[in-house]
């Protein structure tokens, strides 16, 4: 019903009941997935540049709200891949207090996106940019954890890609044996696991296997309690940040990229879900559902937090079916963090970057990429450039160059999908259809028909068309049955061609006209200016008026 589509659907859910099998099945995968988050949540977290615990708070707090609030049945959301680069960018220049705003700025966007009913409009993303995006974020994830996954001997790892391997390739002879072998055997663990089993992720098991195995061998390797200090075990007090106005001005631009991605990542999950489970989701009540995540997840120490796909095909596959999944998982991980938080200081920093290693891989698509690749040249440069400016300068550039560079190819296919083609000597000699009379065209008159939109795009072709005439026909018809919509510059071409018909002495009928192209028309006067009685239904009715206007003491 209209009035539900801004409705959570937990609220729905629960109006329309709730069984108990059902409370036992999200609890059974509401725990599952909680589990399977707690090292993605800490992995993310370290790629961000802030400290570990943090990742948890966000999946807590933001991915619980974001339960309460969604509009898809089974989306688990929380810390992910896609926000590393943003995030890190942001930390490293502004610090936390920086990301606290543009997070919560963010959040407001997302919010204001849901009410303005923009849910449906994101679907308009061309897929190259998102798959040129996505794999560039990808690459600079693998990038960022090849120290910790050899334990190579670095002082200072510069921001810029290149300059990251020109380092790595300068300090690849101080490879610790020890922290290769554990990020290594964690990474084997990951990718073997699955031949094994696919209900429980690789990189819980390389977790639970490898950091004992540390821990009891006594190895020398770094761990999160070695650079990062103990794990707390509570979450922490609310606290809002302060504001002012010279830092929200200077963090509005990273805020935007941050709404744009968590938009985008969590539609995307929820379309994976629905397809999954046979649902549908409501887009507009899902953004305003990660606004609020956005908005809570700093307050707490959060990071921007957005739907998992990983996380949410996790949860479907082992039975859940509601956000009561989702609202079970953020209470695991904050049990997890009261109970056992404090063990997370001996996970291997080796093993977290094993597993972001694996993400990137799964990040990086490149089937799709390789397959895009094949594609038409316009699509392929709208890859590589937003692939090439997500990696060597900035995520934030690449999307809207990408965007306006794909608006770009779409206008220019545009335009050249329009014809305008002079057809009245076509229909003199096109062959009369069964118990149809050849058209009988009378000498004076030309046809011009218009296939495609008649935009801004394609003004110049049109106005080109119709001025190839040495001597100005006494009656011009315009066949506008092929065209689908008319936009402003479209009216002002008809409105310049009507003015120099009347300058010529032509007299201006058009036949076949659509509704949008009519209504456009009719609203901007255009109607009033050449009559009513020039709009003809069709191309046979246009030559039968162009014969009266013709026969003397007969024009009206």
């Amino acid at each position: 019903m209209p009035h539900r589509r801004l409705e959570p659907k937990l609220l729905s859910i629960l109006r329309s009941g709730y069984s108990s099998s059902d409370l036992v099945n999200d609890l059974i995968a509401g725990v599952i997935v909680g589990v399977v988050a707690l090292p993605l949540a800490l992995a993310f977290a370290i790629a961000s540049g802030v400290k570990p615990e943090q990742g948890i708070y966000t999946a807590i707090v933001g991915g619980l709200a974001i339960a309460v609030f969604g509009g898809s049945r089974a989306q688990v959301s929380g810390p992910t891949g896609a926000f590393i680069v943003i995030v890190y960018g942001i930390v490293q220049q502004y610090g936390y207090s920086g990301l606290m705003i543009a997070t919560l700025i963010a959040g407001v966007l997302l919010i204001g996106m849901g009410l303005a009913r923009m849910g449906v409009l994101l679907k308009f993303i061309p897929y190259p940019v998102t798959v040129g995006f996505t794999s560039g974020i990808a690459l600079i994830i693998f990038t960022s954890q090849f120290q910790d996954l050899l334990g190579l001997r670095i002082d200072k790892l510069p921001a810029d890609f290149v300059e990251k391997w020109i380092v790595y390739a300068r300090t690849l002879p101080t490879i610790d044996p020890t922290t290769a072998a554990v990020g290594l055997g964690s990474l084997a663990i990951i990718v073997l696991w699955p031949r094994v089993t696919r209900r429980i992720p690789g990189s819980l098991v390389a977790l639970l296997v490898v950091t004992p195995v540390v821990a009891l061998l006594g190895l020398h390797v770094e761990t999160i309690g070695s650079r990062f200090g103990e794990m707390p075990t509570h979450l922490p007090a609310p606290h809002f940040p302060a504001v002012s106005w010279p830092l929200i001005t200077r963090m509005f631009s990273p805020a935007i990229t941050i709404a744009l991605l968590a938009a985008l990542e969590s539609l995307l999950s929820a379309v994976v879900a629905d397809g999954m489970l046979g649902t549908r989701h409501r887009p507009n009540m899902e953004l305003i559902a990660q606004g609020v995540g956005n908005i809570v997840s700093p307050l707490f120490g959060g990071i921007p937090t957005t739907g998992a796909i990983a996380r949410t095909a996790t949860n479907i596959r082992n039975g859940g079916r509601t956000p009561v999944s989702a609202i079970v998982h953020s209470i695991t991980l904050l049990l997890i963090l009261m109970l056992i938080g404090r063990w997370a200081s001996l996970i291997p920093l080796a093993t977290l970057a094993a597993i972001l290693v694996y993400v990137a891989y799964t990040m990086s698509e490149w089937h799709t990429f390789s397959r895009l690749l094949r594609g038409p040249r316009g699509d392929v440069a709208v890859l590589l450039v937003t692939f090439g400016l997500t990696v060597l300068i900035d995520l934030s550039v690449a999307i809207r160059v990408g965007v306006i560079l794909a608006a770009f190819l779409f206008l220019q296919r545009m335009s050249s999908a329009t014809q305008v083609a002079l057809i009245t000597n076509d229909l003199r000699e096109e062959e009369p259809e069964e118990d149809t009379p050849r058209r009988n065209i009378p000498a004076g008159v030309e046809i011009f028909e218009i296939d495609g939109s008649l935009f801004f795009g394609a003004i110049e072709q049109f106005r080109d068309a119709v001025q190839r005439f040495e001597t100005p026909p006494r009656i011009l018809i315009i066949e506008m049955s092929k065209v689908l919509t008319v936009d402003s510059t479209g009216l002002q071409a008809l409105e310049d061609l009507h003015k120099r018909c009347e300058k010529n002495r032509t007299r201006l009928l058009l036949s076949g006209t659509r509704a949008q192209p009519l209504f456009a028309m009719q609203r901007s006067g255009f109607i009033d200016a050449i009559g009513e009685e020039q709009v003809t239904g069709d191309i046979s009715e246009a030559i039968e008026r162009a014969h009266v206007l013709l026969t003397p003491n007969k024009q009206l």
